[in-house]
């Protein structure tokens, strides 16, 4: 008896893998720019995802603050533009 496997010896045989998390309740709310409220330099928000009162710093004044006060939705975006979603995670 043989098995015919795909391409990638990565997934296991009988089930899928599962990299990517589906929230229950995921909604773009829209794109903005992060940007330091003092100097107006872009910020970048790292590789994770950001809760509005997390705290972030400007790299170039070095002002700090929630990331509310970096957030921008007015149109138009500028090039540090993110997207703003909002996530329901059941507790």
């Amino acid at each position: 008896m043989s098995i015919q496997r795909g391409f990638s010896d990565r997934e296991p045989v009988g089930r899928r893998a599962r990299s990517v998390r589906h929230d229950a309740h995921v909604g773009l709310l829209g794109s903005g720019t992060l940007a330091c409220p003092a100097c107006d330099a872009p910020v970048s928000p790292g590789p994770g995802a950001l809760t509005p009162t997390d705290a972030i710093s400007c790299p170039v004044c070095l002002h700090a603050g929630a990331v509310r006060d970096f957030l921008s939705l007015a149109a138009p975006s500028r090039p540090a533009r993110v997207d703003v979603r909002v996530v329901h995670r059941p507790r």
